[in-house]
């Protein structure tokens, strides 16, 4: 038996993972729907390929189905618990992908109206990319988690296994070593200071 989608729309994410355990397909359709994009779109700005963050968001999601009848209830924050099994694929990825160089990893498509636009877009993303991906590994995903993915410092924390200060220390650095890289590129990424 399962309870209409539209039923569990206000319920909380835990409350659906003990829902799904107890039987109810709803509840693991309504989870589906609110987390995986969040995970997809973490690990493709982790990974930068698409297809590998599809695989890694599958792999991850399969992961909290078996973990629901083990899942107990306030203890943790069900996204919380997802993103840092996501980072944890990531990183094992990104691990033995060590030798690929960038211009071997697809860039994303962009769909602005116009190629001027489009290209400007493109550049400012590949240099963001690079510049991302030559910060230190803790950096990177604190930076990404927070300015990117837009998640609060405690929740970093807990996903990082770290405290609330070292997040804000790592981003903090990581911001600024961006800022360093990046600053030199203003022109040639058409920013200018009009």
């Amino acid at each position: 038996m399962s309870m209409p989608l539209d039923a569990l729309s206000d319920v909380a994410d835990d409350a659906l993972l003990v829902l799904f355990a107890n039987g109810d397909r709803g509840a693991a359709q309504a989870l589906t729907l609110r987390l995986t994009p969040r995970a997809l779109g973490f690990a493709a700005r982790m990974l930068g390929d698409r297809a590998e963050a599809e695989d890694v968001t599958q792999e991850a999601m399969l992961r909290l189905w078996k973990i629901a009848p083990d899942w107990r209830q306030g203890e943790a924050q069900v996204s919380t618990w997802l993103y840092r099994v996501v980072r944890n694929l990531c990183t094992d990825r990104l691990r033995k992908k060590r030798g690929v160089g960038l211009d071997e990893i697809a860039e994303p498509l962009d769909e602005s109206p116009s190629a001027v636009e489009v290209m400007l877009n493109e550049g400012r993303a590949y240099a963001l990319k690079q510049a991302l991906s030559a910060l230190p590994e803790r950096q990177r995903e604190a930076v990404i988690l927070r300015h990117i993915d837009g998640l609060s410092n405690p929740e970093i924390a807990e996903i990082l296994e770290i405290t609330t200060e070292a997040v804000e220390s790592l981003t903090a650095r990581g911001k600024r070593s961006l800022t360093t890289m990046l600053a030199g590129k203003r022109n040639e990424l058409g920013y200018t200071d009009e």
